[in-house]
């Protein structure tokens, strides 16, 4: 068995064990964790019916929309690998989250990432009406808008997510946290590379727009309600509107520290 397909095995067990736990603490919640993890056979079956679930429409009835997200999981392994890494993201930076299961069920954050990155995969490949149809699913059900063509690294932590906007042209790297109500923007409507480049490690605060072909550098930090305008260069904290250095970012990794506070050194 490949390493990849090990850690989706073992997240997938530990999901099911933690399910099977508190279906026992709720007479309400037993159909809905049988329904949602633990009538499926792995992980790739669970996400997609899932999505399905939360996104089908008349349009796309359920049936035909699950499957269709559960064949673009097996062409592309690397969407239920990446869902690992975003899994362990939530679990490990958001301390509301306290079983595996919660953003998988229930954070709208992870559930519109993994659509994103389906959608993605669609797009790459040449469908992009459906992938746009995702897009506008996604942010009908979740108001959360993200373009097909957004590139997006793993280990990612959309934390509540509400009003989040990810331009067409925007690349986000791994490791990154991102908080409500940010935007990765343009600054008109010039067509072409338009959108920010965001490095690895990064933290991004609530609220914080970022707007044109911008980079913010490696494990920064973008204070909550921050506009930046400017590339910001690796290991420096921004802050203000418009956004200016107001010192270094006073650890390794920000985005998993997730430390908001600006009087680092």
């Amino acid at each position: 068995m490949k390493q990849y397909e090990k850690k989706i095995e073992k997240i997938w067990e530990t999901i099911c064990k933690e399910a099977q736990v508190s279906l026992k603490k709720s007479n309400y919640m037993k159909k809905y964790f049988e329904k949602n993890i633990l009538n499926h056979g792995g992980l790739a079956d669970a996400l997609s019916y899932n999505i399905g679930v939360k996104i089908c429409s008349s349009d796309f009835e359920r049936a035909e929309l699950i499957s269709l997200l559960r064949k673009q999981m097996d062409k592309f392994s690397y969407i239920c690998e990446n869902a690992v890494d975003d899994l362990i993201a939530f679990y490990e930076r958001d301390p509301a989250c306290h079983w595996f299961y919660q953003p998988f069920l229930f954070y709208k954050g992870f559930i519109a990432l993994q659509i994103h990155r389906i959608g993605n995969a669609f797009y790459t490949n040449g469908d992009t009406d459906l992938s746009l149809f995702l897009q506008m699913r996604v942010s009908e059900v979740f108001n959360i808008d993200i373009h097909p063509g957004a590139k997006i690294g793993k280990g990612i932590m959309l934390d509540h997510a509400h009003s989040l906007v990810v331009g067409e042209t925007a690349k986000v790297g791994d490791n990154v946290s991102i908080l409500h109500g940010v935007t990765l923007g343009g600054t008109g409507k010039v067509r072409g590379d338009r959108h920010p480049k965001i490095g690895n490690n990064v933290l991004i605060g609530a609220g914080a727009k970022i707007l044109g072909n911008i980079s913010i550098g490696d494990c920064s930090r973008v204070a909550a309600g921050s506009l930046v305008l400017k590339s910001v260069p690796s290991f420096k904290t921004v802050a203000g509107v418009p956004a200016k250095e107001v010192g270094s970012s006073g650890c390794p990794e920000p985005s998993k520290t997730m430390d908001q506070l600006l009087n680092k050194n």
